[in-house]
């Protein structure tokens, strides 16, 4: 098997865009992520000592179970007992691991990736289970990431929350960078040069470079994508450079300043000019106030892209499935006095 890829970075920054495209070739099969270290990794602890066989397969079956529910259905789910045999270790990532490597086998490819970008989280401990791993570190302007993510059910809603994420994120894949195993990805310049950045991420994963990649959007695996969410609509269609800067259109001037003033420092970084001066946040009471008016853009957004999502989303119901599933479990484990 070769070595297992991961791409990190931030939502709302083309990683199903990158997902598809990977998951196009021959040798590699990229599925939708279920996000198991994200939901599982603060619950781990929970499930006692896994070295136990009936507290590791309860952690598999519970795993299984919101795979199962994910909201972007798998076409294959792999057993449990092939789950457990093929773990590497008794932990979570090991679960983590054997969930994708059964799925490489059952696709019949020879190399699996994983496009959670909570990944970037994790970073260290993947490097020290797969030493020869690979991460396409993909990131895009966090003016665009803001605007993209006020539209999106899976993100933060105000411009100024989704900055401080983007920035936490991006100082996280900047630490880890000197690690190597590291490729950057401007989400720009994957969309002005598709064929040159797939060349050159090809390149870097020792794959050979195969048009087919290009055709993503032609795949049915696409066509899945668009039609489950108004978040994911773009993944069947060809490279919109329009999408380009729209934070200009969709932002007003002052939530530019805001996404400016939170992640500035990291945007001149990886090469994004402000649009403005750099600006001191406020101080006692107005930022107080500030965070206030923040949080109720916050609740009220959430509120409108639910609505939305009801009535145009057909994952709607399994992503509800997933938040009760996922409180379940949680609850049951605390019943359990785990």
């Amino acid at each position: 098997m070769a070595a297992p890829l991961f791409i990190i970075g931030t939502e709302r920054s083309g990683s199903n865009l990158l997902r598809l495209i990977l998951d196009a070739h021959p040798n590699i099969v990229v599925p939708h992520p279920p996000h198991v270290m994200r939901y599982f990794g603060p619950l781990e602890a929970r499930y006692g000592d896994l070295a136990e066989p009936p507290r590791f397969a309860a952690l598999v079956d519970d795993v299984l179970a919101l795979v199962g529910a994910h909201i972007h259905p798998w076409p294959w789910l792999p057993p449990a007992d092939a789950v457990i045999a093929a773990a590497p270790k008794r932990s979570l990532f090991g679960v983590y691991l054997a969930l994708h490597d059964v799925l490489r086998a059952h696709a019949g490819k020879a190399r699996w990736g994983c496009k959670s970008t909570f990944m970037v989280d994790h970073v260290d401990l993947v490097r020290a289970t797969c030493p020869d791993a690979r991460f396409l570190w993909l990131y895009r302007d966090a003016r665009d990431v803001a605007a993209s993510a006020r539209e999106s059910v899976f993100s933060a809603f105000a411009p100024a929350f989704s900055a401080r994420l983007w920035a936490d994120q991006q100082a996280k894949a900047l630490a880890a960078e000197p690690g190597g195993g590291i490729l950057r990805v401007p989400y720009e310049s994957l969309v002005a040069e598709p064929e040159a950045q797939v060349r050159r991420i090809c390149a870097f994963l020792g794959e050979e470079f195969e048009p087919a990649m290009l055709r993503w959007f032609e795949r049915e695996e696409a066509t899945k994508s668009a039609s489950l969410s108004e978040s994911w609509k773009n993944t069947a269609t060809p490279m919109q450079t329009s999408r380009l800067a729209r934070y200009r259109k969709d932002l007003s001037p002052e939530d530019i300043a805001v996404v400016e003033e939170i992640a500035g420092p990291t945007l001149l970084a990886l090469g994004y000019p402000l649009d403005g001066p750099a600006r001191p946040p406020p101080t006692g009471m107005a930022a107080w106030l500030r965070e206030v008016r923040w949080s109720l853009i916050e609740d009220w957004s959430r509120l409108r892209v639910e609505w939305r999502s009801l009535w145009k989303d057909k994952n709607v119901g399994r992503r509800w499935r997933r938040a009760w599933l996922m409180t379940t479990i949680r609850w049951r484990l605390v019943l359990r006095g785990r």
